[in-house]
């Protein structure tokens, strides 16, 4: 097996920029990444929440997934997500990550039905022993219906040397610390991301290693710098940039589930990329796009420009 990449800092959950038809807006696509390479974030997630998988067919999540992994073309690690409810259906998607060159993938756990541990250990011990490239899990229990606790995470991990992180997206910080403390005591290069943006810098300040956070698609200095400063010991600066970010959260509450926010957001900012999205997911309607331009001009700094 190949060296395992270690990731840490700001890696973005990349919206899927298409068209309602399916058809990948190629040129969308390509200056999002661009603009978030530029910005300085240390990798891409492709094909998670904000990715839209949910709503996507097996042929187009692997479409997604080539162009991704291409266009990128080796300028920061890029993660797939190819987490399905079928441990089948998920190797199929992380053999062909693998073919394609991706540099990890991030699994969440099945959702609908509630496993047994023993049933949830297995079918992550499939994936793991079926796949030779790094393994982030994703902690969703808000959507998956079922937590990973932190000593179900431990026993994968000592079992599983490619199984090296977790996004954690959960309310609680609380179960955010207990796996810095359970996992890394014993795996100290166990990567651990927050998920949200309102436990970013406690992650850092607990011993995390970073944040995968969709605001950061739209508005990467505020996550890239809150990184930069807490590695560089500028703790006074992480706190005023987490500050700055903490209101931003608030624009999901504009609509659910909130890609079609993220993407406006993103054509806010001067990114020229088609808003359309997947149904049962819906376009904003002018009156909500109104909302979040307001929304954004009233809450960011104004070197940050809204158009």
């Amino acid at each position: 097996m190949e060296p395992l990449t270690k990731f840490q800092g700001v890696i973005p959950p990349i919206p899927t920029i298409l068209y309602e038809d399916g058809r990948i807006d190629v040129m969308g696509m390509g200056n999002l990444i661009d603009f978030l390479i530029d910005s300085k974030v240390d990798g891409l997630f492709f094909l998670g929440s904000g990715g839209e998988f949910s709503q996507m067919s097996t042929e187009l999540r692997k479409e997604v997934a080539e162009f991704a992994t291409r266009y990128v073309n080796g300028r920061v690690p890029v993660l797939i997500g190819t987490g399905t409810p079928s441990t089948k259906e998920t190797i199929s998607l992380s053999l062909h990550a693998k073919e394609i060159g991706a540099d990890g993938i991030v699994v969440i756990n099945p959702y609908y039905w509630q496993l047994t541990e023993e049933s949830l250990f297995q079918h992550y011990a499939e994936i793991a022993e079926t796949i030779e490239l790094p393994i982030m899990l994703y902690n969703f229990p808000a959507l998956t219906g079922q937590d990973l606790s932190p000593e179900f995470v431990l026993k994968l991990v000592r079992s599983y040397p490619n199984i090296v992180g977790i996004k954690d997206t959960v309310d609680a910080v609380g179960h955010t610390r207990e796996l810095i403390l359970t996992v890394k005591s014993e795996k100290p290069d166990f990567a651990v991301f927050s998920g949200y943006d309102d436990h970013f810098l406690n992650t850092l300040s607990l011993g995390g290693d970073g944040s995968i956070p969709l605001t950061a698609t739209f508005i990467p200095e505020l996550s890239v710098g809150i990184y930069q400063a807490f590695k560089q010991g500028n703790y006074g600066q992480a706190i005023e940039l987490h500050r700055q970010l903490a209101p931003v959260p608030l624009l999901y509450k504009f609509d659910s589930p909130f890609m079609n926010v993220a993407k406006e957001a993103i054509r806010l900012r001067g990114v020229e990329i088609s808003t359309d999205v997947l149904a049962p997911v819906r376009s904003l309607s002018d009156e909500k796009k109104e909302q979040v331009k307001n929304f954004l001009n009233e809450v960011l700094d104004k070197s940050i420009i809204i158009s």
